[in-house]
């Protein structure tokens, strides 16, 4: 089935009575990485296996999306290292741009100082040291929960090498017409003052207000309404639909804008929906993308009347406003004028917030850098199309081609003083100059580098290649690249995977991965998204603190469904160390009796059936763990592995062999052989999602140096359907009078006599091990039967007589009996009720169906029971 790792001869090693997370997982971690495990060779003839991290941001720390999403990448490529792969798991980190330049930005203002105070070298140099102190807490944390990537490649994306990279591509791409400077409408934060992309505004329903106003005069009279009164100073046209006849006479008119002495055109354009409100919309180029493009149409003015702050410009009474107080004091002046026709407030409409201050963003016309998606875009959707990239799970395939089919092109500058720098010149007289990595840029009077600084999603774009050299042609880059899988959440598709998968195509003239494999994002156990704000979060290192990395791992990989979201509370964390803490002591038992791997398998005709059902249940659930791998399943994996290790080799293999350790001989030889078999296969299934506590195991019951290095299992195809269901027989008839005895009130210990009829069965051979686990002792000469169970075509008599207090039993049963009586009856009652079955709701009815079958299970059961008791 495997091939044994060498095993040094040596007594029964012993583990201690229990387990203890923080005594072996940060040294057993420090021994993985001293001994070279997780780096990775470009000169290896083993077949590739590549992940890069989704870099996080150098200002976070480990939170549980952080942990889950390290889990998952961690299991696969554990696995495939032990399946013989030249594993390179890529760490690194994110710069990201106005994230860090906003916590540098807070610390300064501790100090009573703004950025500006500093200049922007002295600013820069402050953020690398503010990098060098704190931004490092996150690597510490990857390693407390066992994360394995190949740390000796630890990448930044503003490191000399990523930087390279980012420089040469757009050069490239700047000559290629790819990167163009324009002035378009961008999303403007006025708190962090930068133009910020369209993936990253958040959007949420806010109460504002709705006002509608009269432009013009007498008969030239339009109404418009809007939300956001205080651009109307920048209002330089009406539009209306070409053929609305309300306002045919009107079209090609000027008519007079309010407060400013200015008059306006009113012009016909298709993109006005007569059926929405008045049918007249009110036109301001510069602070809004629609109306920005019916701009363009008509060739209006732009006119700007809102600086970066959000404060009013327009020379006159509003002038220094902020933006909301001049809302209110324009209203007001309308409504002096008897220009307010209507007010609304609130009106609940969609409002863009920054999604890193959660400022409210204006619209706002700026000169900025883009990038022209249109040939980039078609050709991510197409690897996508003719399968030289998968996406799983599948059904979100066309979330992806509805994005990259429908782009517009990316702005990709920042007003930003952090981040990569675009690398382009401006001279005295206009000039523009690109210049690559290995140019000199332009010298003289006048001669000044662009002021902005790229979009952080530019430099991560690159990721799967920038990390491994590019644009050098590297040894890393022959071996590694395409990258095998990608995982990452379904949230950044749009941020970052179609982002890589444009730069890939363009740069490498190849697929940046194989597969993308999505998942959800964690949420608490109610199913809540985790905020601060809610006061729902969870610091994954308390959790790893008070249960072990392992049970924090299980539980993260045991609600991962591919794609959807995940729940998790600390019951469940708590459930996963009780599991820990069961293969421990499975293993401690087994290795008290003599388990072990030494020398071949029994031939299957010197195997007990017990031997053999374990053998073959073991591996089918070798191949199901392959299967699940291999479809991102890893909920269903570790469900399997769960189920497999603790209900049949824990609960039932072990227990059912300890009647033949206890007799000795050859049997409790083979017996111990199989034991190590299972164990020594059960722990590699579960090392890749609990690496600790199973390299703990494994190492004592095998000698082996490291299940990092060992081999994954493999399927030796053997199974034996007989002994699945001769044992299948035995879980039966244990399980039957189990419950018997519990229904009669016996206590789990409680040894009572008992006869078994198992001739014609093949149960006669499970005798002596059925009860030792029911606690059945042998019937004697006084046996008298005072109930007998039919099961499994064997039966099984007992004498009850002095077990129990038959007397106190029978009232106890009785009162349980009336107590059914009576819920059948009310169900009846109400399901009789013709008016109650036309008024309530059919989750209501479907419930009372339920306790209806309930309670006429229980009157079965409860008469068995008491039909059963001895008689006085």
């Amino acid at each position: 089935m495997t091939e044994n790792t060498q095993q040094s001869h040596h007594s029964a090693p012993e583990l201690p009575t229990q387990y203890t997370p923080a005594d072996v997982e940060g040294p057993l971690y420090e021994r993985w990485v001293e001994r070279g495990y997780f780096t990775a060779d470009a000169k290896s003839e083993k077949p590739p296996y590549t992940i890069v991290i989704p870099p996080p941001n150098v200002t976070g720390s480990l939170h549980l999306g952080h942990a889950f999403e390290h889990t998952l990448i961690d299991a696969l490529t554990r696995r495939k290292r032990m399946q013989g792969y030249e594993t390179l798991w890529q760490p690194g980190m994110d710069h990201a741009g106005i994230a860090t330049q906003n916590v540098v930005e807070r610390e300064l203002a501790k100090e009573g100082k703004s950025r500006h105070d500093l200049g922007r070298e002295a600013f820069v140099e402050r953020v690398w040291q503010w990098k060098a102190e704190s931004g490092g807490q996150i690597a510490g944390q990857m390693r407390r929960l066992g994360t394995g990537v190949a740390w000796d490649r630890d990448r930044f994306t503003m490191d000399e090498g990523l930087s390279r990279a980012v420089q040469t591509v757009f050069k490239k791409m700047y000559d290629d017409g790819l990167i163009y400077r324009a002035e378009r409408i961008i999303n403007w934060c006025p708190r962090c003052l930068t133009a910020i992309s369209d993936i990253e505004v958040d959007y949420q329903d806010d109460d504002g207000e709705l006002v509608s106003m009269k432009y013009g005069e007498g008969e030239d009279t339009i109404v418009v309404a809007t939300t956001r009164a205080e651009t109307m100073l920048g209002d330089t046209a009406v539009a209306v639909h070409p053929d609305d006849e309300r306002y045919a006479h009107l079209i090609g008119k000027r008519i007079a804008l309010p407060l400013t002495g200015r008059t306006i055109p009113v012009v016909a354009d298709t993109h006005v929906d007569p059926e929405f409100g008045t049918g007249a919309v009110k036109v301001t180029p510069a602070h809004d993308p629609n109306d920005f493009a019916i701009g363009q149409r008509h060739d209006l003015e732009s006119i700007e009347v809102l600086d970066e702050r959000g404060v009013i410009t327009a020379h006159g009474p509003f002038e220094g406003l902020d933006r909301f107080e001049a809302r209110s004091a324009i209203v007001a002046a309308l409504r002096a004028e008897g220009r307010i026709v209507a007010e609304k407030r609130p009106y609940v409409h969609s409002v863009g917030h920054c999604s890193r201050c959660k400022t409210t963003l204006e619209p706002r016309l700026s000169l900025q850098w883009w990038v022209k998606v249109e040939t980039l875009a078609e050709a991510a959707g197409d690897a996508v199309r003719d399968g030289r990239v998968n996406i799983h799970p599948a059904d979100l395939t066309q979330r992806y081609f509805d994005w990259v089919d429908n782009l517009n092109d990316w702005c990709i500058s920042r007003q930003l003083w952090w981040g990569h720098r675009i690398p382009v010149w401006h001279g005295p007289n206009g000039e523009m100059v690109c210049v690559g990595p290995d140019e000199q840029p332009p010298s003289g009077a006048g001669w000044e580098q662009d002021t902005d600084v790229l979009d952080t999603w530019f430099s991560s774009g690159l990721w799967p290649f920038s990390t491994m050299g590019w644009p050098e042609k590297t040894a890393d880059l022959a071996k590694f690249y395409p990258n095998s899988t990608l995982v990452t959440g379904y949230d950044l598709m749009f941020f970052w995977v179609a982002r890589m998968m444009m730069f890939g195509l363009y740069a490498m003239d190849e697929v940046p991965f194989r597969t993308i494999a999505f998942h959800g994002m964690v949420r608490d156990e109610h199913g809540k998204k985790m905020s601060k704000s809610f006061g729902n979060t969870v610091n994954p290192l308390d959790w790893m603190d008070r249960y072990g990395s392992d049970a924090l791992r299980f539980t993260l990989a045991r609600g991962a469904n591919p794609g959807t979201d995940v729940p998790i509370g600390e019951d469940w964390v708590q459930a996963s160390r009780n599991f820990a803490n069961k293969i421990w002591n499975a293993t401690r038992f087994a290795l008290m009796n003599g388990a072990t791997i030494e020398g071949e398998l029994p031939p299957a005709e010197q195997l007990s059936a017990t031997d053999r059902w374990i053998l073959s249940r073991l591996n089918t659930v070798v191949a199901e763990a392959d299967a699940y791998y291999d479809d991102y399943q890893f909920a269903k994996l570790a469900d399997a592995l769960y189920h497999f290790a603790w209900d049949e080799v824990f609960d039932w293999y072990v227990e059912l062999s300890k009647t033949t350790f206890m007799a000795g001989g050859e049997g409790a030889k083979v017996s111990a052989r199989v034991l190590g078999e299972v164990l020594d296969v059960t722990l590699r299934l579960l090392h890749p999602i609990v690496p600790f506590v199973t390299e703990t195991l494994w190492t004592t019951l095998t000698g082996g140096e490291s299940l990092v290095v060992a081999d994954w299992p493999a399927d030796s195809g053997f199974r034996d359907e007989a002994a699945e269901q001769e044992i299948a027989l035995v879980q039966q008839v244990v399980t039957e009078v189990r419950r018997f005895r519990s229904d009669q009130g016996l206590q789990p210990g409680q040894k009572v006599p008992a006869q078994l009829e198992l001739a014609g069965t093949p149960l006669a051979a499970h005798e002596t091990a059925m009860r030792a686990l029911l606690r059945l002792q042998p019937a004697g000469e006084a046996f008298s039967a005072t109930a007998s169970l039919p099961v499994a075509g064997a039966t099984v008599a007992l004498d009850l007589s002095g077990a129990i207090d038959v007397e106190a039993e029978r009232k106890r049963l009785t009162k349980d009996l009336a107590a059914a009586e009576k819920e059948k009856a009310q169900a009846l009652g109400k399901l009789g009720n013709e008016a109650f079955l036309a008024k309530a709701p059919e989750k209501v009815v479907d419930k009372i169906r339920g306790r209806l079958e309930t309670a006429e299970a229980d009157l079965v059961r409860i008469t068995a029971q008491l039909a059963a008791l001895p008689q006085a």
